[in-house]
């Protein structure tokens, strides 16, 4: 409630109770009239001018008054009742001029309403509504929003300072467990052979290094033992190690396993048949070995496996791509196992995009001593961007973006705010990195930013009607 409805309120209600006692005084003589002061008089001896709700509801009274249950309404004096409002005067102040004492000098008025009209006297618009007058460094040059306490107050407008921060910035992306390629062995024959027996090993079944597979009879195998064996059982070359070396060389190109050749040595005989062993840890991925069957040269009978250490090939989006880089931890989450988490570092950006789906491929390496990760297995990726380093950053909510520009209100005290243009950097945390613009400890706006955009479109508007009129 300003002031001016205040005094009219009150001028209202001594007229009535004016009245009202001319009427009733020939009846009740003793009557007591209620004193009620005036704003003006309030104002110089503090008493109030009026009382409103406790619970601040919209409800004033003139005279003391209590609620429907019986408190008291709050005494509002001269100097509580702030008006909002301030610019907005019913009454215009007159232009003061240059050698006036302290008052700064009404340069125009502008319409009450926004709309691009001045005026260099005061004036009222077609409604009746008095023009608000513009003072001098109200519309600075540097292109500065000056807002009354009243306005900023209504519009919940808060600066916080532009300080450094460590910017943390986590790329989600989905993903696939695929098997490392350097863990992978096959078992294959590298001569004419026929396989005897298969051991129980099927496909899926995890095997260890050593394990028998398989049993195989191969002529060439066969000659090369009887070669072998020859020439270490011979009494003329058994004791000149170079002799054998040739002939134990023979049998380790056919892919011989190490411990077949050491039965040999042992045995001093040809063996009928070659057990293959399994060449490494693993899961059988693939087994092709029966029983009975004949072997050509390149055959592959077995295909192994080691899930130990498997790979996370993450899909990252092409516009995140620049924040990726070899060596940032990942954080890798199984959708089959919800809760459990798997740690590692990006090892290789494969040097391609996906045309269809426009993402990059990142492989991560993952420990699985559990096994339970395995190959085609859906996962989703947490890659952990920061740098680590403190860096200059506001609150995004602080940037406006136009899309081809950025830009800031720096608070430059006593409600007069600076539109500053930005270069954005990292954003992560509910900040954004600014890499231009700003220095440390500048004071930024960070909520009500599009209302005050807003009354500065205006105000720059209304300018350049204001210079078109003076000229």
């Amino acid at each position: 409630m300003t002031r001016p409805v205040a005094a009219s309120l009150a001028a209202a209600l001594i007229a009535a109770a004016g009245i009202a006692l001319v009427i009733a005084a020939p009846q009740r003589p003793a009557a007591r009239a209620v004193a009620v002061i005036g704003p003006a008089a309030a104002e110089e001896s503090g008493a109030p001018i009026y009382y409103q709700d406790p619970d601040g509801k919209p409800s004033y009274s003139l005279v003391p008054r209590k609620t429907p249950d019986g408190r008291d309404y709050h005494a509002v004096r001269a100097g509580a009742d702030v008006s909002f409002d301030d610019e907005q005067t019913t009454t215009p102040r007159p232009a003061t001029t240059a050698g006036g004492s302290g008052e700064r000098r009404i340069k125009y008025y502008r319409n009450p309403m926004g709309l691009p009209d001045t005026s260099p006297t005061p004036k009222k618009d077609s409604m009746g509504m008095d023009y608000i007058p513009v003072y001098e460094g109200d519309d600075s040059d540097d292109g500065s929003v000056k807002l009354s306490p009243g306005k900023i107050q209504r519009t919940g407008v808060k600066s916080e300072p532009a300080a450094m921060r460590v910017i943390r910035t986590v790329v989600r992306a989905p993903g696939t467990i695929a098997l490392d390629e350097r863990r992978i062995s096959v078992v294959a024959m590298r001569a004419e052979s026929f396989i005897l027996k298969v051991a129980d090993v099927t496909t899926g079944s995890h095997v260890v290094k050593g394990q028998p597979l398989m049993e195989v009879y191969s002529p060439s195998v066969s000659s090369a033992a009887a070669e072998y064996l020859t020439t270490i059982t011979s009494k003329t070359t058994s004791g000149d190690v170079q002799y054998g070396r040739g002939s134990r060389q023979r049998l380790m190109n056919l892919d011989v396993p190490d411990a077949a050749i050491s039965a040999i040595e042992k045995s001093r005989t040809v063996p009928t048949s070659i057990g293959w062993t399994s060449p490494r840890d693993g899961i059988v991925l693939e087994r092709n070995a029966i029983e009975g069957m004949r072997v050509e040269p390149g055959g592959v009978m077995f295909r192994i496996a080691d899930h130990s250490t498997v790979w996370a090939l993450i899909d990252v989006a092409e516009r995140d791509l620049g924040m990726i880089a070899k060596g940032q931890p990942v954080t890798v989450r199984a959708r089959s196992f919800p809760g459990r988490e798997f740690t590692g570092k990006v090892q290789v950006i494969y040097p391609e995009i996906n045309k269809e789906t426009r993402t990059a491929r990142v492989r991560i390496e993952l420990q699985n001593p559990d096994l339970i990760l395995l190959h085609d297995m859906y996962v989703d990726a947490d890659i952990d961007t920061g740098s680590g380093e403190a860096v200059l950053a506001v609150p995004e909510s602080a940037v406006m973006d136009t899309g081809s520009r950025q830009a800031v209100f720096v608070d430059k005290g006593q409600g007069r705010l600076e539109p500053r243009e930005v270069k954005l950097g990292h954003r992560g945390g509910g900040f954004v990195e600014i890499r231009r613009g700003l220095a440390e400890g500048d004071a930024v706006v960070v909520s009500a930013n599009f209302l005050i955009d807003a009354e500065s479109n205006l105000k720059a508007a209304l300018k350049g009607f204001g210079e078109g009129a003076q000229q």
